[in-house]
């Protein structure tokens, strides 16, 4: 490996780094407390959205937690950030 390459990777940020990703399906398989359904509910009210007068909705921010990973029409779930957001969650309602 070049040196350029070895500073490159010396530079990467941790959302850079390898993650834990898995389609719905998997996820739910994985983490059978978390159905196919609720885990699409939850993507699906991820972001903000507007209804139909225009008024906006606000997302549950799954997606601003970096949660949601879109790969072209791939959506995949990063594991250890959706639990994150789940602790987030917890702690707010508190």
């Amino acid at each position: 490996m070049s040196n350029a390459v070895a500073a490159k990777i010396g530079e990467q940020s941790p959302r850079d780094l390898p993650r834990d990703l898995f389609t719905v399906k998997q996820f739910s398989e994985r983490r059978p407390a978390w159905t196919a359904a609720a885990i699409r509910s939850l993507i699906l009210n991820a972001e903000d959205r507007l209804n139909s007068r225009g008024e906006r909705i606000p997302g549950n921010g799954l997606g601003a937690a970096g949660a949601v990973v879109r790969v072209s029409r791939r959506v995949l779930i990063d594991e250890e950030r959706f639990f994150q957001w789940i602790a987030q969650q917890q702690r707010g309602r508190r």
